[in-house]
């Protein structure tokens, strides 16, 4: 089986990995510290496939690049406020909002127009409001503004193409490596040929073959270019496995596997020219230490171990901003919306642990809240009692499929506590359930305010283990002072699958409450998933037939098997039709991938000719716009413009261009893919090659995805067993808790 991390699979389906292709951001982490070669260097796609794949032959930029980009110009114009904010003001700089008022009721004291008691009266407080719809503004970045101020010229494509040519890789390259290299990528990539390795899907074995061709005597392998080409090119590897940054002697091992001659000064070089950063964080007492005198103590502290990690600016600065946002919220007194005895008259009518989320929200600026699927109904009780109270609440989930449950949730909540009820049939523009990439764009949600904040008072974040830490310090960064995060999920689930552990992070950093629900999720499939949640794979009742296991033998009986229960078995004894049931699989790649599951799903269920880029009206499809988003939805029709998609009644085009790399047919998922939503029905299907891409973490996630039926296709025999026993999820670098520490009041 192979190692990839599944990111690249769920992001661009059209540029498929090597080997098996299994799915694995944990699963293909690098664990214990050390990066192999399978593990960090093989997290994009091999360009027998990938290169030319992800071409797509068009200088356009993607909607992926598109919505990175806005998402980027929007952190730029945040710091820039918060700079602004900073900044002492001169004197004659013309003044506004507070500081304007303060300044003319300074000169109407001293002119004689106002006495002093009512220039600096208190005015009086407005009567509280119910929470109103709140107007949408306008949003200040347009993902395609920003798309289109940044796509490549012609010009830039064409010089790049024949940079390409002289060196023998790929020409449907060039506007990639346009895109990735910026103005003057032709004359940079000739200067230095290893820069190839920015664009996505290329190795540093083809890069050397590049660089060969265009420097013939001069390229050798301790060029340091190359050193430091191949620097970047694991850190991004490591991030597609899930890590903020790298400790030193595993980036210095793994530049070893690959033909760095000297990989310190490799590592010193692409430091020195702003490639990478380097950090010393001090590492932590694991055991209880002699007392000392104060003396001794001053020179211990000096001599303290400290680990040194090297990491990308990129997720290095997310990081930071993130550990700032956070600090922010748990150090600041939230908003007073209600009055104590509200929120304590609201916790005392709940029962049991939502009194205790109650209680926690009332009074703290962050709260984490623990627990499986039937938790949910307490995040649903706080916001119905925060609308009750005034406050502007809105939560958000992970992916469509769970923006409308939890909005079904909610309008449920809302109706047995005597609250007029949201509407739930435009989740995103009249509900206050969005999804969390919806929220950032802009797309739904209550829109931002004057300074660029959300316009919210209480924001509920749901899955939030999908949270990686780009996601997160965007979401930080736009709540205004004041303001209520919780971040809410089941921590057993796959973690997310950019980089970071942002969730896992902050429970064991103990930062802010903690409510862990007390709610079980109910029946066999409760007991049995909440089993494989303490590493107990436990033999259930099922008298409803919850839970069926069905042996199979090899690839061709599994994919035989697994059409006839989607196809006949469960509509004919559960009741649930074949479009209500959703098969998870290990990987995309092999016998019992994906691909092959869903070639044989299609000839049974809706047979065509696959006219428009191998999709048919009617087809079931997963399109993922962006890396770690999976939209399922189905087939409308295909024209000019593109293929029409409906997406839990979104409707969605994606250009010609774009549908081999965004959209995949969706009868059969990864877990990743999967994690968020649920259905009727599930087929987990393990076929015998699957044993070593198997975790703890998704056994939980693909057994978890069912509301009424499991069933499971085994071909793995003991291997399930032990690794619901015995394999966790692998441990990612991350330096979220050290950030975090110094900036916590006790």
């Amino acid at each position: 089986m192979s190692t990839e991390p599944e990111t690249t699979e769920d992001a661009e389906p059209g540029t498929p990995t090597g080997g098996a292709e299994t799915e694995a951001t944990e699963e293909d982490a690098a664990a214990s510290g050390e990066v192999s070669e399978a593990e960090v260097a093989e997290g994009e796609a091999s360009a027998a496939e990938g290169a030319e794949g992800d071409a797509a032959a068009s200088g356009e930029v993607s909607a992926a690049e598109a919505e990175l980009r806005a998402q980027r110009a929007e952190r730029e114009r945040i710091e820039q406020r918060k700079a602004e904010k900073k900044t002492p003001i001169e004197a004659g700089t013309a003044l506004s909002g507070k500081a304007a008022d303060l300044l003319a009721a300074v000169r109407a004291v001293e002119s004689g127009e106002k006495p002093v008691a009512t220039v600096f009266e208190d005015p009086e407080p407005a009567p509280r409001r119910s929470a109103p719809e709140p107007v949408r503004r306008p949003q200040p970045v347009a993902a395609e503004a920003v798309a289109a101020s940044t796509a490549p010229a012609p010009s830039a494509v064409q010089a790049v193409r024949q940079v390409l040519g002289a060196g023998g890789a790929p020409e449907a390259l060039a506007p990639q490596v346009a895109a990735a290299l910026g103005e003057g990528a032709d004359e940079l990539l000739r200067a230095d040929p290893w820069q190839l390795l920015r664009v996505a899907g290329v190795r540093p074995e083809q890069a050397d073959g590049f660089a060969r061709a265009l420097l013939g005597a001069e390229c050798g392998p301790d060029d340091e270019r190359r050193g430091r080409a191949v620097t970047v090119w694991l850190l991004e590897q490591a991030a597609l496995a899930g890590h903020t940054a790298l400790e030193m002697p595993a980036l210095l091992a793994a530049l070893a596997q690959r033909g760095v001659p000297d990989p310190d000064s490799a590592v010193q070089d692409a430091i020195a020219e702003g490639d990478a950063l380097v950090f010393q964080d001090a590492l932590e007492d694991t055991g209880a230490a002699p007392a000392r005198t104060e003396e001794e103590g001053t020179e211990e502290d000096e001599e303290r171990p400290v680990r040194v990690l090297v990491g990308l600016e990129r997720y290095a600065l997310a990081e930071e901003s993130l550990a700032d946002g956070l600090a922010r919220l748990v150090n600041s007194v939230p908003k007073q919306d209600g009055s104590a005895e509200d929120w304590e008259r609201a916790a005392a009518a709940a029962k049991g642990s939502t009194g205790e989320l109650l209680r926690a929200v009332a009074a703290h600026g962050l709260v984490l809240h623990t627990g499986g699927e039937a938790s949910l109904t307490e995040p649903a009780a706080l916001l119905t009692a925060a609308h009750t109270l005034g406050l502007r609440a809105w939560a958000a989930t992970h992916g469509p499929i769970g923006r409308t449950r939890f909005a079904a949730l909610l309008h449920r909540s809302e109706a047995g506590s005597g609250t007029p009820p949201t509407d739930i049939r435009s989740p995103g523009a009249h509900s206050p359930v969005v999804t969390v990439a919806g929220l950032l764009s802009g797309a739904e949600g209550p829109g931002r305010d004057a300074d660029g904040a959300l316009d919210l008072d209480l924001l509920v974040v749901l899955d939030a283990p999908q949270l990686d830490v780009e996601t997160a310090a965007l979401l930080t960064e736009s709540l205004p002072d004041g303001a209520r995060l919780v971040l809410a999920g089941d921590p057993g689930v796959l973690w997310s699958v950019g980089p970071g552990r942002v969730f896992a992070d902050l429970l064991a950093a103990r930062i802010c409450p903690q409510v862990a629900s007390r709610q079980p999720d109910p029946g066999p499939l409760g007991e049995l998933v909440s089993g494989i949640g303490i590493g107990e794979l436990n033999q259930v009742e099922a008298p409803g037939k919850e839970v069926v296991i069905v042996p199979v033998r090899d690839a061709g009986e599994a994919v035989h098997r697994t059409v006839q229960l989607v196809v006949d078995s469960v509509p004919r004894a559960i009741g649930v039709p074949a479009e209500e049931t959703q098969v998870i699989t290990p990987g995309h790649g092999g016998a019992v991938g994906t691909r092959a599951l869903n070639a044989a799903l299609k000839e049974r269920l809706n047979p065509g000719p696959g006219r428009f880029g191998g999709f048919d009206p009617g087809d079931r499809i997963v399109c993922s716009p962006v890396p770690g988003r999976a939209l399922p939805g189905r087939v409308v029709k295909a024209d000019a413009e593109g293929l029409h998609l409906s997406c839990e009644g979104e409707d969605v085009v994606v250009p010609k261009e774009r549908v081999e790399q965004s959209v995949r047919h969706g009868w059969a998922l990864t877990a990743h893919q999967a994690v968020g939503s649920r259905w009727p029905a599930v087929v987990v299907v393990l076929p015998g090659d699957a044993a070593q891409a198997l975790s703890r973490p998704w056994v939980y996630t693909a057994f978890g995805r069912t509301d009424r039926h499991l069933s499971v296709v085994h071909g793995v025999e003991q291997a399930l067993a032990r690794a619901v026993a015995e394999v966790p999820a692998k441990p990612r670098t991350t330096r979220l808790p050290v950030l975090l520490a110094p900036q916590i009041s006790s």
